[in-house]
């Protein structure tokens, strides 16, 4: 498994001087939010950074809920180390938050990604919960990437998310596109191409399986 991701590596992003602002080492103690339509590249953009969290020996958590996008053969056959990787199903948007508070709280995750985008219910976060969730994210220095199913006009999640994104697929390439960033302010228009092999999902709701787990096998609350 480790060559086949080494080998993969070439695809996660292309050769760049600069270090690209949708990687794990910008989005980490970031609460952020990833939107795009169906078969918008969502999903390989996501997938992106779990094969690079991987290859940088980061433990990731992917929290799923009914219909979500998430759908282990297809992402096993693109590289993503399924043994290593925690999945947690949850029932809507509010059990979401919950356990991505709780895997955020343990400090042994490097990436949780929050998996709304194929939720047909309310996905609405309560600022509260927001809140909590970027002040873990930057305690514990992990990223908190949450997909959400909607076009770049609609509203973000809320005014706590410190990188907003739009994803969307030119031709085989995926293309993210920063659309409110509080480190370097609204002027400042970016964009990076992920480039990922055939075989990733075209991003649309896949039926539940069940490799999936029912909670993390290793959540450790830090005291207080």
């Amino acid at each position: 498994m480790d060559a086949r991701l080494r080998k993969l590596s070439d695809y996660v992003r292309p050769p760049s001087a600069r270090t690209p602002f949708f990687s794990l080492e910008t989005l980490l103690g970031r609460f952020v939010e990833l939107s795009g339509g169906r078969a918008s590249g969502v999903l390989s953009a996501a997938f992106g950074l779990v094969l690079e969290a991987q290859q940088r020996g980061e433990i990731v958590a992917w929290v799923s809920l009914p219909h979500g996008t998430f759908f282990p053969p297809d992402v096993h056959d693109v590289g993503v180390d399924l043994d290593t990787l925690v999945v947690v199903r949850v029932p809507d948007a509010a059990a979401a938050g919950r356990a991505a508070d709780q895997l955020l709280r343990s400090g042994g995750f490097g990436l949780v990604v929050l998996d709304l985008a194929g939720h047909v219910g309310d996905t609405r976060l309560p600022a509260p919960l927001q809140s909590r969730l970027g002040g873990l994210a930057q305690k514990h220095d992990a990223a908190l990437v949450v997909l959400t199913g909607k076009a770049a006009e609609r509203a973000s999640l809320g005014a706590l998310v410190s990188l907003r994104a739009e994803a969307r697929r030119e031709g085989q390439s995926c293309v993210v596109q920063a659309l409110k960033d509080k480190r370097h302010g609204p002027s400042e228009a970016r964009r990076e191409t992920c480039r990922l092999p055939d075989g990733l999902p075209q991003d649309a709701p896949a039926p539940p399986t069940p490799r999936l787990l029912e909670r993390p096998p290793r959540t450790t609350p830090s005291a207080g």
